[in-house]
């Protein structure tokens, strides 16, 4: 049975990860698309995250803000996996090993568990507290998290390159 090791050399070695890499055009475009696909979904997130936690636009309904930004965040994701795909399997053996990259996965999951958790518990309760200025603590607790989970995200995956073929390290 061959290792997560081997799979991501494998992928790592395939024709057209190899010319992808090496491309001067692709890979700066897709790098910079999926760049901004996870601007796109932080800023969006922040929106919500620092309305939800009473911070911003406490007048505003948070289903509102909600209803509006969510759907780019949504677009932004897809947009981050369909780019950051190829990113990675052009990079994937270097990745294995990377511990920026690794602390990124582990953070993006960890950010999705806290989306889901928020979405299964506190917000079910949103048509008590929509307009409330500053919304129940266990709802502020999840967009807090989520805001430190997204920042480490965009910070761990600047340090990709720093952790980059062994430095760092």
């Amino acid at each position: 049975m061959p290792t997560l090791h081997h799979l991501c050399q494998w992928l790592n070695d395939l024709p057209w990860s190899s010319r992808f890499a090496e491309s001067d055009n692709a890979f700066p475009v897709v790098e910079t698309a999926h760049v901004l696909a996870v601007g796109l979904i932080a800023g969006t997130l922040a929106t919500v995250d620092l309305r939800v936690s009473g911070l911003v636009l406490r007048a505003e309904p948070v289903t509102r803000i909600a209803g509006a930004l969510l759907p780019w965040t949504w677009a932004g994701f897809a947009l981050m996996v369909l780019t950051g795909l190829p990113l990675f399997a052009s990079e994937a053996a270097s990745l294995y090993g990377n511990a920026a990259f690794r602390l990124k996965l582990v953070l993006l999951g960890l950010a999705g568990l806290n989306a889901l958790l928020f979405h299964a518990t506190a917000y079910r309760g949103v048509a008590r507290w929509d307009r409330a200025a500053v919304p129940p603590w266990p709802a502020r607790a999840f967009a807090l998290v989520s805001l430190l989970l997204w920042s480490g995200v965009i910070v761990s995956g600047r340090m990709i390159a720093v952790f980059h073929n062994g430095q760092g390290q």
